[in-house]
């Protein structure tokens, strides 16, 4: 049990998309840890059974759906059954995407697009069907991953940095439209995080040591160091926050 009433998620049910391993999975086990129940996403039912069974064995309640969040269709279907299944979403973590790089002149359209169906659509997707189910309860959370990218672009990550340039202003989309229904709009954007994902470019020594150099702290972040964001976007302490994107970046976005 948290210490801390205000941070306090027992009771709470919490969807995570794309949570079979690093970021989302790491949102799961922060909220799970505050007393939240969960329920993980991915594509895969192999990566969606195996992050539950070791959730479990950490001793969280957890469930698993393998659907596409980019596939509106399956993601209404989904949705229904989650909240028939298993029970109310109390928050959402809108977390699924993916990274694709290339030089912006030689970008294919059909990746262009893939992009942004699962960084941008899907948020769209899972955040409406999840939203008009928390309105007639007139509470809820939705926490959307956002990034650096939201802000600031690099070469060869054009699809990517306007992907979450555009989910930090449908964050704040949502705010505007879904606040007074008593739902909390917010987002999290996580500086240059070691994940499963990047493994390439914490080894390459000449990025590398761009990060240390780019980055106040001087190092790259670790995925845990996201967890303290998430709960206090899930919990009561944050029930008037709304339509603000959270940076865990190290101090990226305040220097030059």
């Amino acid at each position: 049990m948290p210490s801390l009433p205000l941070f306090d998620l027992t009771g709470r049910r919490a969807f995570i998309t794309g949570s079979s391993r690093g970021i989302g999975l790491a949102y799961a086990y922060a909220v799970a840890e505050a007393g939240a129940s969960v329920v993980l996403n991915s594509r895969k039912q192999d990566d969606v059974d195996a992050a539950v069974e070791a959730m479990r064995a950490a001793g969280h309640t957890a469930d698993g759906y393998a659907f596409d969040v980019a596939d509106p269709a399956a993601v209404e279907a989904a949705v229904e059954r989650i909240e028939t299944e298993v029970g109310p979403i109390d928050i959402l973590f809108n977390n699924a995407g993916i990274q694709r790089r290339t030089p912006l002149e030689a970008f294919p359209v059909e990746t262009w697009r893939e992009v942004m169906a699962i960084n941008l659509d899907a948020v769209f997707y899972v955040g409406q069907a999840v939203a008009k189910r928390m309105i007639p309860r007139g509470r809820g959370k939705i926490i959307n991953t956002c990034s650096l990218g939201s802000e600031i672009a690099r070469a060869t990550i054009s699809p990517y940095v306007t992907s979450k340039g555009a989910v930090k202003m449908l964050t704040k989309a949502m705010c505007v439209e879904w606040a007074k229904y008593g739902i909390q709009t917010n987002g999290i954007g996580p500086g240059y995080i070691k994940t499963e994902l990047n493994v390439a470019l914490t080894r390459d020594p000449e990025f590398n040591a761009m990060i240390q150099r780019r980055t106040p702290a001087g190092r790259w972040g670790e995925v845990d160091e996201l967890k303290g964001a998430a709960i206090f976007l899930a919990a009561p302490a944050s029930d008037f926050v709304n339509g603000q994107i959270l940076y865990v970046d190290g101090g990226v976005l305040s220097s030059m």
